[in-house]
Protein backbone atom coordinates (compact mmCIF):
# COMPACT_ATOMS: atom_id res chain seq x y z
CA UNK A 1 0.00 0.00 0.00
CA UNK A 2 1.21 3.50 -0.86
CA UNK A 3 0.35 6.15 1.73
CA UNK A 4 1.32 9.79 2.15
CA UNK A 5 -0.14 12.29 4.61
CA UNK A 6 0.60 15.51 6.49
CA UNK A 7 -0.97 17.22 9.49
CA UNK A 8 -1.01 20.79 10.80
CA UNK A 9 1.69 20.94 13.50
CA UNK A 10 1.78 17.12 13.25
CA UNK A 11 -1.51 17.11 15.19
CA UNK A 12 -3.20 13.85 14.20
CA UNK A 13 -6.20 14.29 16.51
CA UNK A 14 -9.21 16.00 14.92
CA UNK A 15 -10.10 19.46 16.21
CA UNK A 16 -12.63 22.24 15.73
CA UNK A 17 -11.44 25.76 14.92
CA UNK A 18 -13.66 28.85 15.37
CA UNK A 19 -11.00 31.52 14.96
CA UNK A 20 -10.87 31.22 11.15
CA UNK A 21 -13.70 31.09 8.58
CA UNK A 22 -11.93 28.13 6.96
CA UNK A 23 -8.91 26.17 8.14
CA UNK A 24 -7.17 23.07 6.71
CA UNK A 25 -6.05 20.48 9.26
CA UNK A 26 -4.67 17.56 7.27
CA UNK A 27 -4.41 15.96 3.85
CA UNK A 28 -3.30 12.64 2.43
CA UNK A 29 -3.63 9.85 -0.09
CA UNK A 30 -3.97 6.06 -0.09
CA UNK A 31 -3.31 3.69 -2.96
CA UNK A 32 -3.92 -0.01 -2.41
CA UNK A 33 -1.49 -2.19 -4.30
CA UNK A 34 -0.91 -5.35 -2.26
CA UNK A 35 -2.91 -4.81 0.93
CA UNK A 36 -6.26 -6.65 0.57
CA UNK A 37 -8.37 -4.20 2.59
CA UNK A 38 -8.29 -0.86 4.41
CA UNK A 39 -11.36 0.01 6.49
CA UNK A 40 -12.38 3.00 8.57
CA UNK A 41 -15.17 3.12 11.12
CA UNK A 42 -15.87 6.15 13.28
CA UNK A 43 -19.33 5.66 14.86
CA UNK A 44 -19.33 9.20 16.28
CA UNK A 45 -17.56 10.78 13.32
CA UNK A 46 -15.02 13.57 13.73
CA UNK A 47 -15.07 17.18 14.88
CA UNK A 48 -14.10 18.49 11.44
CA UNK A 49 -15.24 18.12 7.84
CA UNK A 50 -13.72 15.64 5.41
CA UNK A 51 -13.65 15.46 1.62
CA UNK A 52 -12.53 12.21 -0.04
CA UNK A 53 -11.83 12.06 -3.78
CA UNK A 54 -11.88 8.64 -5.47
CA UNK A 55 -9.22 9.08 -8.16
CA UNK A 56 -9.29 5.51 -9.48
CA UNK A 57 -10.90 2.17 -8.71
CA UNK A 58 -13.83 2.32 -6.32
CA UNK A 59 -14.63 2.49 -2.61
CA UNK A 60 -17.39 1.07 -0.40
CA UNK A 61 -19.19 3.68 1.73
CA UNK A 62 -22.11 3.25 4.09
CA UNK A 63 -24.69 6.00 4.47
CA UNK A 64 -27.54 5.46 6.94
CA UNK A 65 -26.62 1.79 7.16
CA UNK A 66 -26.80 1.17 3.40
CA UNK A 67 -23.77 0.35 1.26
CA UNK A 68 -22.97 2.65 -1.64
CA UNK A 69 -20.19 1.57 -4.02
CA UNK A 70 -18.55 4.81 -5.11
CA UNK A 71 -16.58 4.67 -8.36
CA UNK A 72 -13.70 6.83 -9.59
CA UNK A 73 -14.61 10.41 -10.34
CA UNK A 74 -16.74 10.96 -7.23
CA UNK A 75 -16.22 13.05 -4.12
CA UNK A 76 -17.62 12.07 -0.72
CA UNK A 77 -18.22 14.67 1.99
CA UNK A 78 -18.53 13.99 5.71
CA UNK A 79 -19.70 16.63 8.15
CA UNK A 80 -18.80 16.93 11.85
CA UNK A 81 -20.12 14.15 14.12
CA UNK A 82 -21.51 12.11 11.20
CA UNK A 83 -20.91 8.37 11.37
CA UNK A 84 -18.08 7.39 9.02
CA UNK A 85 -17.85 3.86 7.68
CA UNK A 86 -16.01 2.98 4.49
CA UNK A 87 -13.63 0.38 3.05
CA UNK A 88 -11.10 0.15 0.23
CA UNK A 89 -10.13 -3.20 -1.34
CA UNK A 90 -6.92 -4.05 -3.16
CA UNK A 91 -8.83 -5.91 -5.86
CA UNK A 92 -10.47 -2.59 -6.83
CA UNK A 93 -7.08 -0.83 -7.23
CA UNK A 94 -8.42 2.06 -5.19
CA UNK A 95 -6.66 5.42 -5.12
CA UNK A 96 -8.10 8.03 -2.74
CA UNK A 97 -7.17 11.59 -1.79
CA UNK A 98 -8.57 13.26 1.34
CA UNK A 99 -8.52 16.56 3.20
CA UNK A 100 -9.85 17.52 6.65
CA UNK A 101 -10.95 21.09 7.30
CA UNK A 102 -12.81 23.14 9.89
CA UNK A 103 -13.74 26.77 10.61
CA UNK A 104 -16.46 29.11 11.81
CA UNK A 105 -18.06 29.63 8.39
CA UNK A 106 -17.70 26.24 6.67
CA UNK A 107 -21.43 25.58 6.33
CA UNK A 108 -22.01 28.92 4.59
CA UNK A 109 -18.95 28.45 2.35
CA UNK A 110 -20.11 25.00 1.24
CA UNK A 111 -23.59 26.37 0.47
CA UNK A 112 -22.00 29.16 -1.56
CA UNK A 113 -20.38 26.51 -3.77
CA UNK A 114 -23.61 24.59 -4.24
CA UNK A 115 -22.92 21.88 -1.65
CA UNK A 116 -26.11 21.57 0.37
CA UNK A 117 -26.67 19.76 3.67
CA UNK A 118 -28.12 16.62 2.08
CA UNK A 119 -25.16 15.98 -0.25
CA UNK A 120 -22.83 13.12 0.63
CA UNK A 121 -21.66 12.05 -2.84
CA UNK A 122 -20.88 14.36 -5.76
CA UNK A 123 -19.86 13.23 -9.22
CA UNK A 124 -16.98 15.37 -10.50
CA UNK A 125 -15.30 13.21 -13.11
CA UNK A 126 -11.67 12.13 -12.98
CA UNK A 127 -9.08 14.81 -13.65
CA UNK A 128 -5.43 15.39 -12.89
CA UNK A 129 -6.43 18.84 -11.64
CA UNK A 130 -8.07 17.34 -8.57
CA UNK A 131 -5.02 15.25 -7.74
CA UNK A 132 -2.75 18.24 -8.24
CA UNK A 133 -4.73 20.33 -5.76
CA UNK A 134 -4.52 17.61 -3.11
CA UNK A 135 -0.81 17.19 -3.75
CA UNK A 136 -0.28 20.94 -3.42
CA UNK A 137 -2.08 20.93 -0.07
CA UNK A 138 0.00 17.96 1.02
CA UNK A 139 3.25 19.65 0.05
CA UNK A 140 2.39 22.90 1.84
CA UNK A 141 1.49 21.02 5.03
CA UNK A 142 4.88 19.30 4.91
CA UNK A 143 7.05 22.31 4.11
CA UNK A 144 5.26 24.90 6.32
CA UNK A 145 6.70 27.87 4.45
CA UNK A 146 5.66 31.49 5.10
CA UNK A 147 1.89 32.05 4.96
CA UNK A 148 1.29 28.38 4.18
CA UNK A 149 -1.95 28.30 6.19
CA UNK A 150 -3.43 30.97 3.93
CA UNK A 151 -2.26 29.10 0.85
CA UNK A 152 -3.90 25.90 2.14
CA UNK A 153 -7.23 27.74 2.32
CA UNK A 154 -6.64 29.09 -1.19
CA UNK A 155 -6.16 25.55 -2.54
CA UNK A 156 -9.25 24.32 -0.70
CA UNK A 157 -11.29 27.15 -2.24
CA UNK A 158 -9.93 26.10 -5.64
CA UNK A 159 -11.11 22.54 -4.97
CA UNK A 160 -14.56 23.76 -3.92
CA UNK A 161 -14.85 25.90 -7.05
CA UNK A 162 -14.13 22.86 -9.23
CA UNK A 163 -16.75 20.88 -7.33
CA UNK A 164 -19.24 23.73 -7.77
CA UNK A 165 -18.71 23.71 -11.52
CA UNK A 166 -19.42 19.98 -11.59
CA UNK A 167 -22.56 20.40 -9.48
CA UNK A 168 -23.78 23.20 -11.76
CA UNK A 169 -23.18 21.21 -14.93
CA UNK A 170 -26.41 19.45 -15.96
CA UNK A 171 -26.01 16.17 -17.88
CA UNK A 172 -28.17 15.88 -20.97
CA UNK A 173 -29.01 12.23 -20.38
CA UNK A 174 -29.69 10.35 -17.18
CA UNK A 175 -30.89 7.10 -18.63
CA UNK A 176 -29.94 3.99 -16.71
CA UNK A 177 -28.62 2.26 -19.83
CA UNK A 178 -26.47 5.26 -20.72
CA UNK A 179 -24.97 5.31 -17.20
CA UNK A 180 -24.20 1.58 -17.20
CA UNK A 181 -22.52 1.77 -20.60
CA UNK A 182 -20.31 4.66 -19.53
CA UNK A 183 -19.46 3.00 -16.21
CA UNK A 184 -18.44 -0.13 -18.13
CA UNK A 185 -16.25 1.98 -20.42
CA UNK A 186 -14.56 3.65 -17.44
CA UNK A 187 -13.87 0.25 -15.85
CA UNK A 188 -12.45 -1.04 -19.14
CA UNK A 189 -10.15 1.97 -19.50
CA UNK A 190 -8.90 1.67 -15.92
CA UNK A 191 -8.16 -2.01 -16.43
CA UNK A 192 -6.41 -1.55 -19.78
CA UNK A 193 -5.08 2.01 -19.61
CA UNK A 194 -1.51 0.88 -20.46
CA UNK A 195 -2.56 -1.00 -23.59
CA UNK A 196 -3.49 0.35 -27.04
CA UNK A 197 -7.25 0.95 -27.11
CA UNK A 198 -8.99 1.67 -30.37
CA UNK A 199 -12.04 3.82 -29.63
CA UNK A 200 -13.69 2.86 -32.94
CA UNK A 201 -13.33 -0.84 -32.19
CA UNK A 202 -14.54 -0.44 -28.59
CA UNK A 203 -17.65 1.45 -29.70
CA UNK A 204 -18.41 -1.06 -32.48
CA UNK A 205 -17.97 -4.04 -30.14
CA UNK A 206 -20.62 -2.54 -27.83
CA UNK A 207 -23.00 -1.67 -30.67
CA UNK A 208 -22.50 2.10 -30.38
CA UNK A 209 -21.59 4.63 -33.02
CA UNK A 210 -18.25 6.33 -32.38
CA UNK A 211 -19.74 9.83 -32.33
CA UNK A 212 -22.50 8.79 -29.88
CA UNK A 213 -20.01 7.03 -27.60
CA UNK A 214 -17.60 9.97 -27.50
CA UNK A 215 -20.42 12.44 -26.88
CA UNK A 216 -21.97 10.40 -24.07
CA UNK A 217 -18.60 9.57 -22.53
CA UNK A 218 -17.81 13.27 -22.41
CA UNK A 219 -21.18 13.98 -20.76
CA UNK A 220 -20.38 11.37 -18.14
CA UNK A 221 -16.71 12.20 -17.43
CA UNK A 222 -16.44 15.77 -18.85
CA UNK A 223 -13.50 14.67 -21.03
CA UNK A 224 -13.12 12.65 -24.23
CA UNK A 225 -12.04 8.98 -24.09
CA UNK A 226 -8.58 9.94 -25.37
CA UNK A 227 -8.19 12.62 -22.69
CA UNK A 228 -9.39 10.17 -20.05
CA UNK A 229 -6.82 7.57 -21.09
CA UNK A 230 -4.09 10.21 -21.07
CA UNK A 231 -5.11 11.28 -17.57
CA UNK A 232 -4.92 7.68 -16.32
CA UNK A 233 -1.47 7.14 -17.80
CA UNK A 234 -0.01 10.37 -16.42
CA UNK A 235 -1.66 9.84 -13.04
CA UNK A 236 -0.18 6.38 -12.69
CA UNK A 237 3.19 7.62 -13.90
CA UNK A 238 3.15 10.25 -11.14
CA UNK A 239 2.43 7.58 -8.54
CA UNK A 240 5.31 5.43 -9.81
CA UNK A 241 7.68 8.41 -9.76
CA UNK A 242 6.61 9.13 -6.18
CA UNK A 243 6.68 5.63 -4.75
CA UNK A 244 9.22 3.56 -6.72
CA UNK A 245 12.84 3.65 -7.91
CA UNK A 246 11.96 2.67 -11.49
CA UNK A 247 13.74 4.63 -14.21
CA UNK A 248 11.77 7.00 -16.42
CA UNK A 249 12.11 4.52 -19.30
CA UNK A 250 10.73 1.69 -17.15
CA UNK A 251 7.80 3.84 -15.98
CA UNK A 252 7.08 4.86 -19.56
CA UNK A 253 6.81 1.18 -20.54
CA UNK A 254 4.64 0.34 -17.52
CA UNK A 255 2.05 3.02 -18.34
CA UNK A 256 1.97 2.18 -22.02
CA UNK A 257 4.58 4.25 -23.88
CA UNK A 258 7.20 2.47 -26.01
CA UNK A 259 9.18 5.66 -26.55
CA UNK A 260 10.54 7.21 -23.30
CA UNK A 261 11.26 10.54 -25.01
CA UNK A 262 7.68 10.81 -26.26
CA UNK A 263 6.44 9.92 -22.76
CA UNK A 264 8.62 12.66 -21.25
CA UNK A 265 7.25 15.25 -23.70
CA UNK A 266 3.65 14.26 -22.91
CA UNK A 267 4.36 14.27 -19.17
CA UNK A 268 5.94 17.74 -19.34
CA UNK A 269 3.02 19.09 -21.36
CA UNK A 270 0.58 17.89 -18.68
CA UNK A 271 2.61 18.80 -15.59
CA UNK A 272 4.81 21.67 -16.67
CA UNK A 273 7.97 19.69 -15.89
CA UNK A 274 9.73 16.54 -17.05
CA UNK A 275 9.42 13.23 -15.15
CA UNK A 276 12.99 13.68 -13.92
CA UNK A 277 12.28 17.18 -12.60
CA UNK A 278 9.02 15.97 -11.05
CA UNK A 279 10.93 13.34 -9.07
CA UNK A 280 13.64 15.85 -8.09
CA UNK A 281 10.99 18.22 -6.77
CA UNK A 282 9.65 15.45 -4.55
CA UNK A 283 13.11 14.77 -3.18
Amino acid sequence: MYMDSAYWHNEKLDFKDKSHPLFVGSCGTYRLVSRPELSTYRPKGRLDYQILYIASGRAHFYFNGEEDIVSAGNIVLYRPKEEQKYSYYGIDHTEVYWVHFTGSDVKHILAKYGITDHMHKIYTGTSLEYKQIFLQILQELKLCKEDYEELLVHYLHQLLIMIHRSVSRKPHSKGQTFTKEMEAAVRHFHKNYNKPININEYAASHYMSVSWFIRKFREYTHVTPAQYMLSLRISNAQTLLESTDYTVAEIAAIVGYDNPLYFSRIFKKQNGMSPTDFRKQLL
